[in-house]
């Protein structure tokens, strides 16, 4: 990654009602020491309205960090979770919201948290997720937000909006990858023993998670794609592999990984790429080749799509070579 010395703030917003595991996810990304690394991480702290204890989940007091005006010094606002019955936010915590969104703040919603985003009309005519069980009392309460209730989270650039539990680590590891790039988001998952990367796209719902014939799986298909990604695969070529028809391997794939094969094919490009990128000093033709890319457009015009930045831009602010 570049050299930047400056310490991005996080801070997560808290209130009664809070949940437990949802403040978890972004005390253990965001809070905890890195001393692996020799940057900068995360400047971390928790805040309440008036900086007052709250009773979380199971009867659970914590203490936060900060009052509200913690918010007005912040880049990342953190909303764990939220309490989804109407009209209980005061004007001022309010308005230091939409302050804070008009001064380019950036927010992270975990689970319900995106009722607050909601309530302070940062999210009229944006397409946004939650947790399921949320999706029919947000969308009575704000007919004007478009809802993707498959969606493990949607980015919109400063709003990113997850769904419930294990969906919030997907959204904030997606905004380490956004900070530090795809190697360093990669050691902070190991630590986590968690999924480096999973899309946004992907279903909050999966059939089938655990496979019973590890020979002729989806997850052997998988292995065998990604030891093979310079080369031009298709969807047919991994339905073989594990001794299913395309048609059923298509269907099979999307139950267990919430995604069809074309669409993980190209993130697997992509994070490889990212990786040489981010290591090596080859030019883009060969990291494209290597990539599985036959075309330098067509690489140029997928890894920006999938990681908002041009390859060479994504270069300059993470290489370590």
């Amino acid at each position: 990654m570049s050299s930047n010395k400056y310490k991005h703030s996080v801070a997560a917003l808290v209130s009664d009602g809070l949940g437990l595991f949802e403040l978890g996810i972004a005390t253990e990304v965001f809070g905890l020491e890195r001393p692996e690394f020799d940057f900068p991480w995360y400047e971390y702290s928790v805040v309440s309205l008036w900086g007052d204890t709250v009773t979380a989940t199971a009867g659970v007091q914590v203490t936060p960090h900060y009052d509200l005006s913690r918010l007005n010094d912040v880049d990342t606002i953190v909303i764990p979770s939220w309490p989804t019955n109407e009209h209980i936010e005061s004007d001022e915590l309010l308005d230091t919201i939409i302050a804070a969104h008009q001064k380019g703040t950036r927010f992270l919603s975990i689970c319900s948290g995106v009722f607050l985003l909601a309530r302070a009309g940062l999210l009229d005519g944006k397409e946004v997720t939650t947790h399921w069980k949320h999706v029919q009392k947000l969308q009575q309460q704000h007919p004007d937000i478009v809802i993707n209730a498959d969606s493990i989270y949607v980015d919109h650039g400063n709003i990113i909006c997850s769904a419930g539990s294990s969906a919030g680590i997907d959204a904030c590891m997606h905004l380490v990858r956004r900070d530090y790039g795809a190697r360093i988001a990669n050691e902070v998952a190991r630590r986590l023993v968690a999924s480096p990367h999973r899309v946004g796209g992907q279903k909050q719902f999966i059939k089938a998670p655990v496979e019973v014939k590890p020979k002729h799986t989806i997850s052997a298909a998988m292995e065998w794609a990604i030891e093979r990604t310079r080369e031009p695969i298709t969807v047919g070529d991994m339905a073989a592999k594990v001794y299913m028809s395309e048609r059923t391997f298509l269907r099979r794939f999307q139950e267990t990984v919430g995604c069809t094969p074309s669409e993980w094919l190209q993130q697997s490009r992509i994070a490889r790429a990212q990786e040489l990128l981010e290591s090596t000093d080859q030019g883009l033709a060969a990291i494209a080749d290597q990539a599985g890319y036959q075309s330098l457009e067509t690489f140029r015009a997928a890894f920006k799509r999938v990681t908002g930045l041009s390859a060479s831009r994504y270069r300059q602010r993470f290489n370590v070579s």
